[in-house]
């Protein structure tokens, strides 16, 4: 299945952020916040157009940000792309 955005809008992956700190203490899932980073996976025309961001660019977004679904399985965010903070 693909998924094409549209509008102004982009589809993420994020990034999963590591489970240990930098000296070996394992981090409990209930501690840990949602990883505000993603690779792009998919953009609209209009987005492809400016050559904002481009398909496999990681970016950073806002902590509320975007609209959570499942695609084959695996979770998806699509958002704006105004809501996008910058590219890493």
């Amino acid at each position: 299945m693909t998924f094409k955005p549209l509008g102004k809008r982009v589809l993420l992956e994020r990034i999963e952020e590591a489970t240990t700190t930098a000296s070996g203490i394992i981090i409990p899932d209930n501690a840990k916040e949602k990883p505000l980073s993603g690779v792009v996976r998919a953009v609209s025309p209009k987005v492809a157009e400016k050559g904002l961001v481009s398909i496999g660019d990681k970016v950073m977004f806002a902590k509320y940000a975007g609209t959570e679904l499942t695609l084959e399985g695996k979770p998806y965010l699509v958002m704006n792309v105004d809501d996008l903070l910058g590219v890493l």
